[in-house]
C-alpha cells in the first residue's frame, strides 16, 4: 500500500485530466466540432479573419472554401509584423513568444509565434496528458520522488523584434513553467537555456551526474551525447550505474527506432519506460498512451483543429483537405493544423499514417519534401528507420546518424539510392547489411519493391560508411547544434548528400 500513498496525490491531481482524455477518445468529431467554432470566433477578431471573411464560416465546408491552406511564406508577412509590435493580426491576442526554427531542410530562419492560450491549453495540458496516462499505468512510479531533466534548445539573440523573447519552444515551456513543476526539474534555468550548445551540454553533465535523475526527455541522439558525456565524467559503464532510480525517457523529434539498441544498452533495465511524444514549435500534437502500443494518441482537446491531406493531393494546385471523419487507416497524410496561436490551415510539413480509428492514433511517417521518389518508389522516412532497425539486427550494427538519396540514372550507372551511414558499432559484414536493408525494404514498400524486381529500375543500395562525427560536424558548420535540430534523413536531391560527401 505505500506506492498507492506515495501516489495519491499525482493520481488526484491527474484523475480530471484522465477524464478528459478518454472524453475526446471517444467523442473525438464533437471535440472537433466544438474546437473548430470556437477558433473560428476568436479569429473573426483579427486581421487575418476580417480577410478571409470569418463572419461567413458556418461550417468546415465554409471554411475550406474561404481560408486557403498557408505554409510559412504565406504567414510571413503577419509574423514580421507581429514581431515588429503590431498586435491582433492572426490571434486575438499580444504575442510575445516566438520559437525560431530553421526548419529541416533549409537555413532560413522560421519565427513561430506562441500565444499564452497555445502554452497553457496546448503545449502544458498536452503534456499533463501524457503524464496523466503515465501515472495511471505506473502506480509506483517515483517521478515526484527526484530531479527530472529535459534536454531542450536554447535562448535565441534578440537579432528581430523589439520586447519579443525568441527561442526554441522548449526553452519557452521551461520558463513559463509553475513553480511546482520547476522545483523538480534540473539543471536550472539559466543552465538549460544557454545558447552555446558545447559549452551548455558540458555544465549540464557536471551537474545532473550527480543528482537523482528519474526521467529524462527530449531528442534522442543529442540525449546520446549527453549520456555518454556524464558516462565519461563519472567513470560507470550504464546509465542505471549513475541514476538507479531512473524510469522514463521521453522522446520526440526523430523516430526512436535506429536508437531503441543503444538506450537498451545504456540502461539495462526491463522496468525503463519509453513514451513518445509528437510536439513542434506549431503545437503539441499526439502523445503515447499506451506503454504496450508504439503508436500515439492524436490530441484531440488543445486547441488545434486538424486536416489531412492526402499525398496524392498535396501538388495539386486546390488539394482536397479530409477531416478526421474522412481519413483511413495506413495511408500517408499531410497534416494540415488551425491552432489557438493563429496557424490557420497550416501544412506542418509532417506526414502521420492512422493506426487505429477507434480511437486515433497515428505514427509520424516523415515529412513532406523528406523522402525519395526518384523513380515513382515513394520511400518515406518511417519504411527508412524500420528497414534499417530490421538490417542492424541482422547485422549486428548499431547506427548512430544516416541520410540517404538517389543517384539518377545516366548513361554510366543504374539509379540507385545512396546511403550515407554513421555506425555506432559497424556490421559483421556490410554486403549482408546492404542486402539485408534491400530486403526489409521491399517487404515495407511495395511501390520500393516493384521498382527494384530484377534491377529494372533501381539497382541495389549503396552504402557508405561516414567518419565518427560527420554529422554532428555538419550540424555545427551550419549553427545548428542542439534543440530539435536533425539530420534530414531522406532528401529527393544530391545537394546535401555532395555536401556531406565533400566533409567525409
Amino acid at each position: 500500500m505505500l506506492f498507492l500513498k506515495r501516489n495519491s496525490l499525482p493520481n488526484l491531481a491527474f484523475s480530471r485530466r484522465r477524464r478528459s482524455v478518454r472524453f475526446f477518445m471517444d467523442n473525438p468529431f464533437l471535440v472537433q466540432e466544438h474546437i473548430f467554432h470556437y477558433l473560428i470566433r476568436r479569429g473573426r477578431h483579427t486581421k487575418w479573419g476580417r480577410q478571409y471573411n470569418y463572419d461567413q464560416i458556418k461550417t468546415v465546408a465554409d471554411f475550406q472554401k474561404l481560408v486557403p491552406i498557408s505554409r510559412y511564406e504565406d504567414l510571413q508577412p503577419e509574423i514580421e509584423r507581429l514581431l515588429r509590435g503590431e498586435d491582433y493580426l492572426l490571434w486575438p491576442e499580444k504575442i510575445k513568444y516566438f520559437s525560431k526554427s530553421s526548419g529541416t531542410t533549409g537555413s532560413k530562419s522560421k519565427y513561430i509565434p506562441i500565444s499564452r492560450e497555445a502554452l497553457q491549453d496546448n503545449h502544458y495540458l498536452g503534456g499533463r496528458s501524457l503524464f496523466a496516462t503515465y501515472f495511471a499505468q505506473n502506480l509506483n512510479s517515483g517521478i515526484l520522488l527526484g530531479q527530472n531533466f529535459g534536454l531542450g534548445g536554447s535562448r535565441q539573440k534578440m537579432d528581430i523584434g523589439m520586447d519579443k523573447y525568441i527561442a526554441d519552444v522548449s526553452v519557452i515551456i521551461m520558463k513559463n513553467l509553475p513553480w511546482w513543476a520547476r522545483l523538480r526539474r534540473s539543471p536550472r534555468f539559466s543552465v538549460a537555456a544557454m545558447a552555446e550548445w558545447e559549452e551548455k551540454l558540458n555544465q549540464i553533465a557536471e551537474i545532473i551526474a550527480y543528482q537523482n535523475i528519474i526521467s529524462i526527455s527530449g531528442v534522442p541522439s543529442w540525449n546520446l551525447i549527453l549520456i555518454k558525456k556524464i558516462l565519461e565524467i563519472t567513470g560507470k559503464k550504464n546509465l542505471l550505474e549513475v541514476w538507479p532510480n531512473l524510469e522514463l525517457f521521453v522522446h520526440g523529434g526523430i523516430n526512436f527506432a535506429p536508437y531503441r539498441q543503444q538506450f537498451a544498452e545504456l540502461i539495462p533495465s526491463t522496468k525503463m519506460n519509453y513514451l513518445e511524444v509528437y510536439n513542434a514549435s506549431e503545437g503539441f500534437f499526439a502523445f503515447q498512451d499506451d506503454l504496450r502500443r508504439q503508436d500515439m494518441l492524436l490530441f484531440l482537446n488543445g486547441g488545434i483543429f486538424y486536416e489531412f491531406i492526402p499525398l496524392e493531393e498535396l501538388d495539386k494546385a486546390e488539394p482536397q483537405a479530409l477531416t478526421l471523419e474522412q481519413v483511413e487507416l495506413n495511408k500517408n497524410y499531410a497534416l494540415v493544423i488551425s491552432t489557438n496561436a493563429g496557424l490557420w490551415r497550416y501544412l506542418i510539413g509532417d506526414t502521420i499514417k492512422f493506426t487505429d480509428l477507434k480511437p486515433f492514433r497515428i505514427v509520424v511517417s516523415g515529412r513532406t519534401k523528406n523522402f525519395i521518389n526518384s523513380c515513382g518508389e515513394e520511400l518515406m522516412v518511417d519504411n527508412a528507420d524500420t528497414a534499417l532497425s530490421r538490417a542492424s539486427v541482422l547485422s549486428g550494427a548499431v547506427i548512430k546518424e544516416y541520410t540517404a538519396a538517389p543517384v539518377y540514372m545516366s548513361s554510366a550507372k543504374q539509379a540507385h539510392h545512396q546511403w550515407l551511414i554513421e555506425f555506432e558499432k559497424m556490421p559483421d559484414d556490410l554486403n549482408s547489411f546492404a542486402q539485408a536493408l534491400d530486403a526489409e525494404l521491399q517487404k515495407l514498400n511495395s511501390d520500393y519493391e516493384a521498382k527494384r524486381y530484377k534491377d529494372f529500375n533501381l539497382s541495389p543500395p549503396e552504402i557508405i560508411m561516414a567518419r565518427p562525427g560527420l554529422f554532428y560536424d555538419w550540424l555545427k558548420s551550419r549553427g545548428r547544434l542542439g534543440g530539435q535540430s536533425k539530420i534530414p534523413r531522406l532528401v529527393n536531391g544530391r545537394e546535401l548528400m555532395e555536401e556531406l560527401l565533400t566533409l567525409n
